[in-house]
């Protein structure tokens, strides 16, 4: 456990609070005699050390003196104390548990085992060590007889279990010795008895060996020797039975357990107190020594005790012959003490209590020490639970391992709570659930009103009352993420208990009070800054608000469900200063352009602006999400028409920033250029107003509304608005294109003007260069500065207004074959360069009514005359391809009108389908010509397409005819 993690609230780490538990502490004259017992133990210690044990005595008297805090004085007379006091008795606890592969001297190869053990006061070595057939001495030649212990018979077996304790007292530990002899109890039998149990022929061998020895005489098993300095103080091993001869080596192994004690211990605490209880206050001063070490060195301690700790309390529980179950429990009691006053890791207490109900057996405590257990369950319950309580003061998550510390005490509490000796000795047994769910809601009150207080404003005002409601409305929503995120899964997998379902209603409730409170002093005449104030505590409400939906069970309203209605006269206020704000940057953003491409983009700095100022009033839009649905209507019609003024206002400022600039820098170039970024600027104010649909979410407004608002009063209200706003900028877009367009014309006119009046001998491919020149300089550059609609809608007015230009140059005179070649030139020229192979204008878009008119005349005016005959003649043929069948046939004549003699030559030359008049179904009509009377063609006979070439003369008065002189091709009728 960290320093400082489960002090009591106000108390800095190091520091004693009055609340603080120091009953783990101890008088002076108490400390004296703890003391007294701890120096006695290491004086009167026994038996060997183990590796993880301190051997040096004079190491352990140092560690104590130092655990204790005893100066070298105190030290020094206590001490001399205790070597004045009895020497204690010394005894050797030794445990005969069971035997194995033992010899079988019975008939039927079995044995009659028992054991005869005691304590050898002073060792004699054999006189030759080495010697194979030397004789080892038996305990019953050894050993007085009254200091001889022996065990119960196990009938007829090599394995027999004893488990059979045994306290045998010695004085000397350096000279003692422990004997153990085993025999085969031999009792008198019949010779017929032990016939009928022979099996075979060592069994016979037997019979005859035992006719040879006395009546009622043992048979030798094995022995087992043992020096007590050898020892440690505590041992379980399997010994060698040992012979006396070496007839028989392998004689079987015996299992014994060894515990080295004290009886009769001189010191005040073992007289006057339980062995336990002794145990339990030194276990409890080391640990709060080894505690306060780790402190000391800003370490935390993990419960695991020093060498010098353990070796003490090792000694201290053997020679106090204490079970390992009275241990568990000493170190229970002490340790659940020492964590109610001490900073330490929890987990140690999960050893112990688990220790515990392993070893439980009721009856093998007395009243008191029942009554003690008892009482250290209810006393750990109830911190434990207190500290639950705080947990968000206990368990801060800025200490390290918070966590895992709260975790370690649920897992102790829920441990200790189920426990057999928990439920027998609590009586009735607590609910636990029911207690920690108890506590968190009273621990969440209380935690609200310290937050409440802290955050409480030094100044009362309005303002900074709301400021305070919104820090503390943050403060409840972070803590309810923490229970969601990460208490949550603590206390559901220890206790199924959702903490944040807990805190969440006890908070709620809590808030949702304290907040009406504070907003009944708010009259409806507030101040804009209020109104922001409360706008921030709005929006934490709301935040609030929505974490309901994680709760599992929302049935019924809560206290905050209608908490808007609270905030609606400041409503008007809020959008209000959306307004302004956004209006206020747009401007600024607009005196601040310099009308000059941001980026890698075509459009100016104030777009940008603009674009995060509606990006922020979509943002308070949704911030806003008013529940009630005819008001967010209203809420919505309110911000689109805010927003439709300012890109207006926009459109109109943009351009008076263009002038502006352009005036001061005396540049037609840069006009230009300006008017490019302007337009550029216009057409992404409309993308942006376009977006708003989608951004504000019209289509979950209008599914909110549904019944409520008529979709009439939706379509008038929002998308009329906007469609009108974006044909007003689309308007926009148009005339600065249009201004745009107008100061290209010049030089497209200009440029044709020298066309057409340029010299007949240059070629026309020349003659178009400049043009050309122009205007790929022009269009590259404004392709590269404009956006490509609008590029594309410039291209469509420069494309009209040069089809004008080039229909006027062709002058109201009829013009030169040469001067209709350039334009004709210049205008397929021109052609090819708006279409630009496809990333221009669109064929569809070029060839207008006007262009093709246009494109047909200059192609006839400058085409040759033999080119103008040909194209003639191949229209009047194609004509006649084209033509159909007429009802009477068709006859195809040659006609030439001179108009100096007033006559029309015609010539017949053929017909074509006649009808069929004549009974033999071929038509014999002659061929009239109804001019001045002229003779009859003569009749063909029997033929529907006969040939009729004929030649007429005809007189006729003078008339218009066509230009050229006459008719001169083949017209068919």
């Amino acid at each position: 456990m960290d320093p400082s993690a489960e002090s009591p609230p106000g108390t800095l780490p190091g520091e004693e609070s009055p609340e603080m538990d120091l009953s783990h502490r101890f008088s002076k004259e108490e400390l004296a005699l703890l003391y007294q017992e701890v120096l006695y133990t290491i004086l009167h210690r026994l038996g060997k050390p183990k590796q993880q044990h301190i051997g040096d005595s004079q190491e352990l008297y140092s560690y104590v003196q130092k655990a204790f805090g005893m100066d070298a004085e105190e030290h020094s007379v206590i001490m001399q104390q205790v070597m004045e006091l009895e020497s204690p008795i010394y005894c050797l606890k030794a445990t005969v548990k069971e035997a194995k592969g033992i010899l079988g001297k019975d008939v039927s190869g079995l044995s009659d085992p028992y054991c005869l053990l005691g304590i050898q006061a002073r060792g004699q070595e054999p006189a030759h060590p080495d010697h194979k057939k030397r004789m080892k001495a038996v305990v019953k030649d050894l050993i007085p007889e009254d200091q001889i212990h022996r065990t119960q018979v196990i009938k007829q077996t090599l394995s027999p279990v004893w488990n059979e304790t045994f306290i045998l007292e010695f004085k000397d530990v350096e000279t003692a010795s422990f004997h153990l002899d085993m025999w085969d109890s031999d009792v008198v039998e019949s010779m017929r008895h032990k016939l009928g149990e022979l099996t075979d022929l060592h069994g016979l061998k037997r019979i005859f060996k035992d006719a040879r020895k006395d009546k009622g005489q043992d048979d030798f098993l094995g022995n087992v020797v043992v020096r007590l300095k050898d020892l440690h103080c505590w041992s379980d091993q399997w010994y060698q039975l040992e012979p006396r001869t070496e007839t028989y080596p392998e004689r079987g192994h015996c299992h014994l357990q060894f515990l080295l004690t004290h009886k009769k211990r001189a010191t005040t605490s073992s007289r006057t107190q339980p062995s336990y209880t002794v145990h339990r206050h030194l276990l409890q001063q080391l640990v709060s020594h080894e505690i306060l070490q780790h402190q000391a060195g800003s370490t935390s301690w993990d419960g695991e005790l020093s060498s010098h700790a353990s070796t003490v309390l090792y000694l201290h529980a053997t020679q106090k012959d204490l079970s390992d179950f009275h241990q568990d429990m000493a170190q229970w009691l002490a340790y659940s003490k020492l964590y109610q006053s001490l900073e330490f890791n929890s987990s140690c207490l999960l050893q112990q209590i688990t220790s515990i109900e392993y070893r439980w057996v009721q009856e093998r405590l007395r009243p008191e020490q029942k009554a003690e257990l008892a009482e250290s369950f209810q006393s750990l319950l109830t911190y434990g639970v207190s500290l639950i309580r705080r947990f968000r003061i206990v368990f801060p998550l800025s200490v390290p391992r918070s966590k895992e510390r709260l975790q370690s005490l649920l897992r102790v509490l829920v441990q200790m709570c189920k426990t057999k000796a928990f439920h027998e000795l609590c009586t009735p047994s607590p609910d636990l659930t029911q207690m920690v769910s108890t506590a968190l809601k009273s621990g969440t009150t209380e935690w609200f009103h310290m937050q409440k207080q802290h955050l409480k404003p030094m100044v009362k005002s309005i303002e900074e009352n709301s400021k305070a409601l919104s820090k503390l409305l943050q403060e409840v929503i972070e803590d309810l993420k923490q229970c969601q995120k990460i208490w949550n899964k603590l206390f559901s997998t220890n206790l199924k208990l959702n903490i944040f379902s807990i805190a969440y209603l006890e908070l709620e409730s809590l808030v949702a009070e304290h907040v009406q409170e504070q907003l009944h002093e708010v009259d409806s005449s507030m101040s804009r800054p209020t109104a922001e104030s409360l706008f921030d505590l709005y929006r934490k409400l709301q935040e609030l608000c929505q974490m309901r939906d994680s709760l599992p069970n929302r049935d019924g309203p809560l206290a905050l469900s209608n908490f808007h209605q609270w905030f609606e006269e400041a409503l008007p206020l809020w959008l209000q200063k959306a307004y302004t704000t956004t209006l206020e940057r747009a401007q600024r953003a607009i005196q601040m352009d310099q009308l000059k491409p941001y980026g890698y983009h075509k459009h100016s700095t104030s777009t940008v602006d603009l674009s995060t100022c509606y990006a922020q009033v979509v943002t308070t839009w949704q911030q806003l999400n008013w529940p009630d649905p005819e008001k967010a209507f209203m809420i919505m019609v309110n911000l689109l028409e805010d927003m439709c003024k300012i890109s207006l206002m926009y459109c109109k400022l943009i351009k008076e920033r263009a002038e502006a600039l352009s005036l001061s820098e005396q540049n037609e170039g840069e006009a230009a250029n300006k008017l490019c970024i302007v337009v550029n600027n216009i057409e992404q104010l409309r993308l942006l107003m376009l977006k708003l649909p989608s951004q504000l979410d019209w289509a979950q407004l209008e599914q909110r509304t549904r019944g409520i608002i008529d979709p009439q009063q939706i379509q008038n209200a929002l998308h009329n608005q906007l469609h009108s706003t974006v044909a007003c900028l689309d308007h926009e877009v148009q005339d600065v294109v249009q201004a745009l367009a107008t100061k290209l014309e010049k030089g497209i006119a200009r440029h044709i003007q020298e066309l057409s009046s340029s010299s007949n001998t240059q070629k026309p491919e020349d003659s178009i260069t400049p043009l050309m020149k122009f205007l790929e300089s022009e269009l590259q550059y404004l392709n590269e500065h404009l956006v490509q609609e609008n590029f594309k809608s410039l291209l469509t007015l420069l494309w009209q207004h040069t089809l004008s230009v080039l229909s006027a140059a062709q002058g109201p005179q009829v013009p030169s074959v040469q001067h209709c070649q350039r334009l004709f030139c210049a205008l397929k020229s021109l052609e090819l360069c708006f279409h630009a192979e496809g990333c221009g204008l669109p064929l569809e878009t070029l060839h207008s009514a006007a262009f093709q008119r246009l494109e047909s005349h200059l192609a006839l005016c400058s085409a040759t005359s033999r080119k103008l005959i040909q194209k003639y003649f191949s229209n009047r043929i194609q004509q006649q391809l084209d033509t159909s069948s007429e009802k009477y046939g068709a006859v195809t004549i040659k006609a030439l009108y001179r108009p100096l003699e007033q006559k029309l030559r015609v010539e017949v030359l053929n017909a074509t389908n006649l009808i069929p008049l004549d009974s033999d179904a071929h038509p014999g009509a002659p061929a009239r010509v109804p001019r001045g009377g002229g003779p009859d063609h003569p009749v063909q006979e029997e033929r529907a397409a006969p040939p009729l070439r004929r030649s007429f003369r005809l007189l006729d008065p003078p008339r218009e005819v066509p230009a050229g002189g006459g008719l001169s091709a083949a017209d068919r009728v």
